[in-house]
């Protein structure tokens, strides 16, 4: 069975090396004679293929990117594709070795191309690299004189020694690629095992079985719609559980918690109806684009991939390009999904004003991550997973956390982050936002209100919310607006954090004291 091309990219290194210097007809690898930038000819041999340079040339205009520039080392840039997060590129042009956000098997992917094709002809400008792209290419000297050392222990290694291309195509007893990600406590990298057929063997394996989990998923929605909603047996658990338990045997298992899920929602409330049916419908999308991957959008395949269930390894998510910036812990809640713990941190950028979600988990006797404290910002590298996923992996922390607060707009502004958010990847159930508004009473509904609109405030456990966060705002406000993060649901907005002049107050609720009822 072929194996969908982006599904096999998380067991491949991001790097390349040069195999043939002959080629460049420079004394330094990566440099033409008469200046730093490379020839288009140069950047057309590093390609994998002539395919992979026609597929980079569209991408190769400066309107497609923001944030490029080049310096003698190194090109970066990112750019934007049809998903609401672009993807980071970085080129090593000395040390010729490429990093991009994507998840793109081959190397170097086609932005990356696109970058040098830029860069080539004069579109990139020379200015000071970002502490990201030091930060790289530093990590990259310090593991090739590391390499170089343990390769010849007779010699000892410059602090300005460049990894040499020649030695890392020849494969030498003991070389390692200095673009590995490596852990900071580790004294040596390893190299990543080449691929093998036992391991082709086994993705491939592992492909089947989720397709064939969601051919069963489709099957079962199918019967589900047939029979209707008002069937007995949706009211016994065991009707969702088995299949849920299928379709963590099929290795996918976000969709088996979304079935777990779903359980609860039947008969719990008099309007259940409409949004079982919506989530219904929302896996029937997931089932039938999972099995799609190969022909979707690359940013979207990745996306539909890690929502079914595809696992991406930490390892792959570190090895990625960074985005650096004063990170504000705005918001902070715990759930409980299938007897795991899980502590959502929403975390917003104060320069770019993108939104980043940190997730950590906890079973039986563990601890979750407490190491972000709302109200607080930190330079940190923040390094995100494939696609226009919120998920992010938090890297190298800067400095110490300082008292911050989100910017925070208006009910329209807010209802508009929301929606486009949801036009990427419509089956999203929580959404982070910040907003200014009063909270005021309808009838028996508590809302969000200003004079650009109102949204629904849920305040009741079985909607993740405690009342007493209500008691809270209402405290806090006096009746006047106030600063809130707020996560976005179907049903309405739970506010998690209220933020004030003296500092932030975090709402959210706690694994400690907010699943008694629910173990």
């Amino acid at each position: 069975m072929p194996v969908p091309a982006r599904l096999i990219v998380t067991d491949l290194p991001r790097v390349v090396e040069r195999r043939d210097t002959a080629s460049v007809p420079s004394t330094e690898v990566g440099k033409s004679p008469e200046n730093d930038r490379w020839s288009v000819e140069q950047v057309e041999a590093l390609a994998p293929t002539p395919a992979a340079v026609s597929a980079a040339r569209p991408l190769a205009t400066p309107t497609r990117w923001s944030g490029t520039g080049a310096d003698h080392r190194a090109v970066w840039g990112a750019c934007r594709g049809s998903g609401a997060e672009p993807y980071e590129v970085v080129v090593d042009h000395v040390g010729v070795a490429t990093r991009c956000t994507c998840p793109s098997r081959r190397v170097p992917c086609k932005h990356a191309l696109a970058l040098l094709l830029m860069w080539s002809n004069g579109q990139i400008p020379e200015v000071p690299a970002p502490s990201s792209v030091d930060a790289w290419i530093d990590a990259r000297r310090q593991r090739a004189d590391a390499a170089s050392a343990r390769s010849d222990p007779s010699s000892s290694a410059s602090e300005d020694a460049e990894p040499s291309p020649s030695d890392a195509a020849a494969g030498r007893s003991g070389a390692v690629d200095p673009d590995e990600p490596h852990e900071p406590d580790s004294p040596h990298d390893l190299p990543e095992p080449p691929e093998t057929p036992d391991r082709t063997r086994e993705r491939d394996e592992r492909v089947a079985r989720m397709h064939a989990g969601l051919d069963e998923l489709d099957r079962w929605l199918d019967d589900r719609i047939r029979t209707g909603l008002a069937d007995p047996s949706l009211a016994r658990y065991a009707t969702w559980d088995q299949l849920a338990a299928r379709l963590v045997d099929a290795r996918a298992g976000s969709l088996a918690n979304r079935i777990r899920r779903l359980a609860g929602e039947v008969g719990a409330r008099p309007d259940w109806h409409d949004s079982v049916l919506a989530e219904l419908g929302l896996l029937h999308l997931l089932a039938r684009s999972g099995r799609r991957l190969a022909d979707l959008p690359p940013d979207l395949a990745d996306v539909v991939a890690t929502t079914v269930g595809w696992q991406v390894k930490q390892a792959d998510v570190l090895a990625g390009v960074p985005e650096t910036d004063d990170w504000i812990v705005a918001g902070r809640t715990d759930a409980r999904e299938d007897r795991i713990e899980v502590r959502r941190h929403w975390l917003l950028g104060r320069e770019t004003g993108r939104w980043a979600l940190v997730l950590s988990f906890a079973a039986y006797q563990q601890s979750l991550d407490t190491s972000l404290t709302v109200g607080t910002s930190i330079r940190a590298d923040l390094h995100r997973y494939p696609g226009a996923a919120l998920r992010c992996l938090v890297g190298r922390r800067h400095d110490e956390p300082a008292v911050a607060a989100p910017p925070t707009g208006t009910v329209a502004e807010m209802c508009e982050a929301v929606g486009s958010r949801l036009a990427v990847t419509p089956w999203l159930d929580r959404i982070a936002t910040t907003v200014r508004a009063a909270p005021a009473q309808h009838h028996d509904r508590w809302l969000l209100t200003d004079v650009t609109g109102s949204v629904p405030l849920l305040v009741d456990r079985a909607d993740g919310a405690h009342a007493d966060s209500l008691d809270t705002v209402l405290a806090v406000s006096a009746g006047h607006p106030v600063d809130l993060t707020v996560e976005w649901t179907p049903r309405g907005v739970v506010a998690v954090a209220v933020h004030t002049s003296i500092g932030s107050i975090d709402l959210g609720l706690r694994a400690d004291d907010s699943f008694v009822s629910a173990a």
